[in-house]
């Protein structure tokens, strides 16, 4: 596991090309706001093309021809980064927008609240890994379509009254759509650090899982609280990543040696 405080862009041009099975980067939301440990980037097209068309190109580079990569935003910049992804790694090569739907407190009388996060899934080939996953369906009750073999699918709420139709089966679990309901952190949770823009650890694991297998190697470049590395060192991965802000490394260092 290799962790450096470094400005991405000379970082990557160490790594050699064709080395990384799978990126995930929570990257600069292009709000312009000034967080804790860092300031982001203003909602600005020619400062988002600066600084994301070189390091795109080198993440680029850098990926397997196997390997996935999926970049987090939120609305304020996804469509340009979009446009950016779509010239670099392909437009046949994008595969999905995940919406990561969470609920927090704040509303607005001027709009509906933004409640979501854009997640960017592209591949550098039509040859990847990619491994289905299935999420608890306990919960809720209702139809969602039919499986593999045409028959429909109906989810039941435990401890119900509720029954299903003749001819249909039951689940309580069903495969990943592109929409993610995920909870923020708790406060209380013993995996929040105090890093103000911390992503879920269930978060990531889910995209390590869905395009990557054991020992293979994931790269961050925009590593922040290092979620992603403590996701990697729980499932059995090897990581390589970097923050320009030295206080993040300390975080992430700190959060890897408790185990």
């Amino acid at each position: 596991m290799k962790i450096e405080c470094s400005d991405n862009l000379p970082f990557m041009k160490k790594i050699k090309s064709n080395t990384i099975d799978l990126i995930y980067c929570d990257i600069l939301y292009g709000t312009g706001n000034n967080f804790d440990y860092y300031k982001d980037l203003q909602p600005i097209k020619q400062d988002i093309d600066n600084h994301y068309i070189p390091r795109i190109n080198e993440m680029h580079r850098i990926l397997k021809d196997t390997g996935s990569i999926y970049l987090q935003m939120d609305t304020y910049i996804s469509h340009w980064i979009r446009l950016i992804m779509d010239d670099i790694f392909g437009y046949n090569n994008f595969r999905n927008e995940i919406i990561w739907k969470y609920i927090s407190g704040g509303i607005s009388k001027k709009y509906f609240a933004r409640k979501h996060d854009n997640i960017l899934f592209y591949t550098k080939s039509k040859k990847y890994t990619f491994i289905i996953q299935k999420e608890n369906r306990k919960n809720i009750n209702y139809c969602d379509g039919e499986d593999e073999k045409g028959e429909y699918i109906w989810y039941i709420k435990p401890n119900t009254n509720s029954k299903v139709p003749n001819g249909v089966k039951s689940y309580n679990e069903s495969y990943i759509t592109d929409v993610w309901n995920i909870p923020i952190i708790n406060p209380q949770a013993k995996e929040r650090c105090g890093y103000p823009t911390q992503k879920p650890l269930e978060l990531i694991e889910r995209i390590i899982k869905s395009s990557s297998n054991e020992n293979d190697l994931v790269a961050d470049f925009y590593l922040g609280s290092g979620t992603t590395a403590i996701a990697c060192k729980k499932l059995n991965r090897n990581f390589i990543g970097c923050d320009i802000n030295k206080e993040a490394i300390d975080i992430a260092n700190k959060r890897l040696n408790k185990g």
